[in-house]
């Protein structure tokens, strides 16, 4: 059975973040930052980036040499089947679309493979609704 959003944010420590910029305006940033300054350990995936956050950036989810607990996916629906393909192969425990991060499919493929699901909603604005 999936986890509750709260749950998932409670138990998670290791968000792996799709799509990291080191771009201050871009939205993936703001959030990744925030998830950070709440506690959690970022690791930036972007083939395009060396360091983000201060975090060691990684090009692929498969170099990455820890657990991941949350793969938070800053990535447009085209590339998202692939991002929930490789989040199965390294054993993460959950992927999460941003807003209008839609792939009913990819959903699908995860839960089936035993993962919690989360689609189309930012983490920050329901981790800050939560009031950890």
């Amino acid at each position: 059975m999936a986890r509750s959003i709260p749950e998932l944010l409670r138990d998670a420590r290791v968000i792996a973040v799709v799509g990291l910029s080191s771009d201050e305006m871009r939205p993936s940033y703001g959030v990744a930052a925030y998830m950070k300054r709440a506690g959690y350990r970022i690791i930036p995936v972007n083939p395009n980036e060396t360091e983000v956050l201060g975090e060691k950036a990684y090009a692929r989810l498969e170099d990455i040499p820890e657990k991941i607990d949350i793969v938070d996916i800053f990535r447009r629906p085209i590339f998202v089947r692939g991002v929930v393909e490789s989040a199965i192969k390294v054993g993460a425990k959950a992927v999460w679309m941003q807003e209008a991060v839609v792939d009913d499919a990819a959903a699908e493929l995860g839960r089936v493979a035993g993962l919690d699901v989360v689609m189309d909603r930012c983490i920050l604005k329901d981790h800050r609704s939560l009031k950890f």
